[in-house]
Formats: structure tokens, sequence, C-alpha cells
């Protein structure tokens, strides 16, 4: 059966309309996908109450370490397919598909596992209270397959999108989002199932989601699918995608330890209403961040199919049109957050102290937002280009190397200072948002290189 080379338009087709293309699949699956989430956070704080909104924000770390073995392989798989087809290479492509899809079911099944038989142990290391476990524990025990099928799809339509598919792995992240509004409507209003219906919503969308995204890969009428020399395991190849997939595994690792410790500081600072009040704040933002994501899983396939062909020029202006669109977003952040942080409140609470805590925290966390899309776009740019280790420092310089430290420090210089010490930990997540800033872009001068060559 005859298949059509989807890649070819990567080097041929005007760059603004090739991000267009590929991006905006990438940006309304990655924005109704943070439905999930969102919808799941509102109708659980409207329904159950500001503590069960508090138990879903102590489970954000544990789905971020899931999600960042499934990133260790999927953006690893998807950024090294698309070089590997810029050189023209569809046997190794076919390797990369079938090796990706065995490793990510490995790493996820053996976490899902262990994070499965230790839940209560996590959650109380992630900062859950006695007033908020039993929420977290009830959730996280019905999602934790979810989170399983969630990494096998996030691979899968990475590498749709990396061999020419963008439009199809959009249908499947908004058809699972979009299943997962109904259920959460049937499980919590109609059936009352409260935060376990939630979880149960996430769950059943997702192995839909997942059976779809298997479906495409086995039809031979895709251009890259299944091949039985693609399931031979080869070190190379594994070692290939981790170098690549380091980067946002290190970053979602992190971003979960950071979660957990500014919990613990939340708490010292404000009690479980602050802890309730960041997820809430973390909602908000992770729109912005996944609109943000979009752009660069569009631009990743552009810039690595032409850097691996060659094409310096395609590659410059892909990433220039991408950190613009992305700075935009951030603009748009930061109105939203600082002019009406208690309008963004009320959609997920009607509780008034959990309100009046996002009010003061959002205008200090959205303050300095288009440098936060610039650092994105830089950290997603390198991962495209196989730049491994220039990636793992930019994606971790705002949330390791400069927020940790800020989070101890900062609050207890605004209490030293007659300062809240709950408005300290949100000035800090504005000063590693400045210092990340700075940092990416410093290591994007030191890479100027990459960007000389012909216009074609």
């Amino acid at each position: 059966m005859q298949q059509i080379d989807k890649t070819k338009e990567l080097e041929t087709e005007r760059v603004s309309k090739l991000l267009w293309k590929y991006a905006l699949p990438s940006i309304i699956s990655m924005i109704i996908s943070s439905v999930y989430n969102i919808v799941d956070r509102i109708f659980i704080g409207q329904c159950v109450g500001a503590l069960a909104i508090a138990g879903m924000a102590i489970t954000l770390p544990l789905m971020n370490i899931i999600h960042a073995l499934g990133s260790l392989i999927g953006v690893g798989a998807s950024a090294r397919m698309s070089i590997v087809l810029g050189q023209k290479d569809e046997n190794w492509a076919e390797k990369i598909l079938g090796n990706s899809t065995v490793f990510t079911l490995i790493l996820s099944g053996i976490s899902c596992l262990f994070c499965f038989f230790f839940l209560d142990k996590i959650l109380y290391l992630f900062g859950a209270t006695a007033e908020t476990v039993s929420f977290a524990h009830e959730y996280m025990v019905i999602v934790l397959p979810g989170m399983f099928l969630t990494t096998v799809t996030f691979n899968l339509t990475g590498l749709m999108r990396a061999s020419g598919y963008p439009q199809r792995s959009m249908f499947i992240m908004v058809l699972g989002a979009v299943i997962n509004i109904v259920l959460d409507a049937i499980f919590i209003f109609w059936l009352d199932w409260g935060i376990a219906g939630a979880a149960w919503a996430t769950t059943i969308s997702m192995s839909i989601s997942t059976v779809i995204s298997i479906l495409h890969f086995i039809d031979r009428r895709s251009f890259i699918h299944y091949r039985a020399h693609g399931w031979a395991l080869k070190g190379y190849i594994f070692r290939n995608i981790t170098l690549i997939g380091m980067s946002p595994f290190l970053m979602n690792l992190a971003a979960a330890g950071v979660v957990a410790i500014l919990n613990a500081q939340l708490i010292r600072y404000g009690g479980d209403m602050a802890v309730g009040a960041y997820g809430v704040v973390n909602s908000f933002l992770n729109m912005l961040v996944l609109f943000m994501i979009g752009l660069c899983q569009g631009m990743q396939p552009i810039a690595g199919y032409n850097y691996g062909a060659g094409h310096s020029y395609r590659l410059q202006t892909v990433y220039k049109l991408t950190i613009m669109a992305s700075v935009a977003t951030g603009v748009f952040g930061l109105i939203c957050g600082c002019g009406f942080p208690r309008v963004i409140a009320r959609m997920f609470t009607s509780d008034q102290e959990l309100i009046d805590i996002c009010a003061s925290a959002l205008p200090l966390l959205t303050v300095l937002f288009p440098m936060v899309g610039g650092t994105i776009v830089n950290s997603n740019f390198f991962q495209s280009i196989d730049k491994p280790w220039i990636a793992i420092v930019t994606s971790l310089s705002r949330q390791v190397i400069f927020l940790l430290p800020a989070a101890y420090i900062i609050p207890v210089l605004f209490e030293n200072n007659g300062l809240n010490g709950l408005t300290g930990i949100w000035a800090a997540c504005t000063f590693s948002d400045l210092f990340g800033f700075v940092l990416a872009m410093g290591l994007l001068f030191s890479q100027r290189q990459i960007f000389q060559g012909t216009k074609e």
C-alpha cells in the first residue's frame, strides 16, 4: 500500500504558513486538553469545596513525575524523528516509533505501579495534611491508570506531528477533552460521585484517546507506521531518544519537586487555603503555558527537520516567529492576571478567603509572564535541534536554580521587614521568572552560529 511522504513540505513551504499549520492544531489540542485539569477543578470547587481543590493541588507534583517519564521518551522520540526525516532516513524513523512505544509502556507502567503501592506516603511527602489527604488519595487511585495511558498518548501524538499529521494529533486530544467534559458533568453533577467522578472522567477519556492513537500507527497507509523491525529494542535508539528527552524530563521532575517544596512553604505561611489558591492559580497559568508549549510543538518538527536538512535560514525564521507569538501570549497573561485576578479566581471557587489569596498571588505570578514565554521557547528550541544540555540548563534555571533558594530566602526577608511571608513566596516566583529569562537569552546568544547560513 502506497504511503505519501507528509514531511516534504517542511523544507519547501513558507515557514510562517508551516508554523501556523503545525502550531494551530497543537495549540488547540493543548488548550482543550488542559480542560482535563481545569474542568475537574471548577466542578470540584463548586460542588465539593475548597479543601477538595487543595487535595487535588497536592496531586500535581505526583502527576508531574509521571508526565516527566512520558516526556523523557515522547519529546525525545518526536524531536529525533523530525531530525532523521530531515535526513531522509525513514527506516530509522520506524525504529524510533516502535522502540519509543515499548520504552514508554515500560517506564510509565513501572512508575504508576510504584505510586499506587506507596500512594499515601508520597502524598504526605508532597504536602498533604489530615484534612486534604483523603481527597488526594481518592482522586489518584482512579487517575493513575489514566496517567499511564496519558504518557502513551503523549508519545504517539508527538510522533504524529513529527511524521506530518498535526491535524490528526489535534483531533485525538480534542476528542479526549470533550469526552472528559461530558463525563465530568454526568459523574459529578448527575451521579454525584464527587472527586471520584472527576477521576473516572479523566481515565475513561484518556483510554479512548490512547486506542485511537495506536490505531493510527497500525494503519499501513500512515507515512510512518509500525513495522516488525521497529520493535527490536536498540540501545543506541534509547540513548538518542533519552538524551533529547532529558530536558523535559528533568523540567517536569523539577516541577514536581518545586511544587512539593512550595506546598510546604505555602502551608507554613498560609495553610491549606494557600495551597488551594496555588492550585487555582496554576490552573490558569497552565492554560497560558500550554498555549506556549503548543506553539513550540508546532515549531519542533519544522526546526528539527530543517536542522537535519541543513536549512539554517528556515531554522532562524521559525525560531523568531515562535518566540514572538509566545511573548505575546505572556503579555495576554499579564493583562489578565494583573487586571482581573478576582474574576479568574471566581471561575474556580466561591470561597471568599480562597478568592482573596488568589487575587494577591496572580499579579505577582503574571507580571513577568512574557519572559516566561521566551524561556519556554528557548528550552524547546534546543531540544528540537539536538542540543540537550543547553535545553536542560535553560529549562531548569527558572524552576530550580533560582526558584528553590528564593522560595526560602524571600519570605523570610519579607517577614523581617514587616511584610507578609506568603506574599514573599509569590515574589520568589517573579524573581525566578526574571533571572531564568536572562540566563536563557545568554545561552541562546552563545549558540548564535547555528543561525548562520543562506536563505535556502
